[in-house]
């Protein structure tokens, strides 16, 4: 059974950063596109960026310009910069391989991923 690893989320301030790690234990992330999904209290899950295989990416609205997806096939990692944190990027943060697709399209269907981890907390509060 195949699960990914998030890890790096934290309790931050207001205008502060954090770097979510996504890594996948037996598994080759290369193939694959790779999604950062976040879900809140009460919220549904929703799509926050994604990378290609070959280094497309998408970010949803509400966080471009503010963070940044890479992977790093060599340490099979996919990370995601998060810069000018707001406390309404305070969520859980999931990574997840999209298996339909190995390019990132206009939009996250949460149902073409899979392999969801445990996630990570990201509280943004003074």
């Amino acid at each position: 059974q195949v699960q990914f690893v998030e890890s790096g989320g934290a309790l931050v301030q207001p205008g502060g950063s954090l770097r979510l790690s996504c890594a996948a234990p037996g598994f080759t992330l290369d193939y694959y596109a790779i999604g950062w999904f976040r879900q809140a209290p009460g919220k549904e899950r929703e799509g926050v960026s994604c990378v290609g295989r070959s280094g497309s990416t998408y970010y949803g609205d509400s966080v471009k310009g503010r963070f940044t997806i890479s992977r790093d096939n060599a340490e099979n990692t996919v990370y995601l910069q998060m810069n000018n944190l707001q406390p309404e990027d305070t969520a859980h943060y999931y990574c997840a391989a999209n298996l339909l697709r190995s390019v990132c399209v206009d939009s996250m269907a949460k149902y073409e991923y899979d392999y969801w981890g445990q996630g990570t907390p990201v509280t943004v509060s003074s």
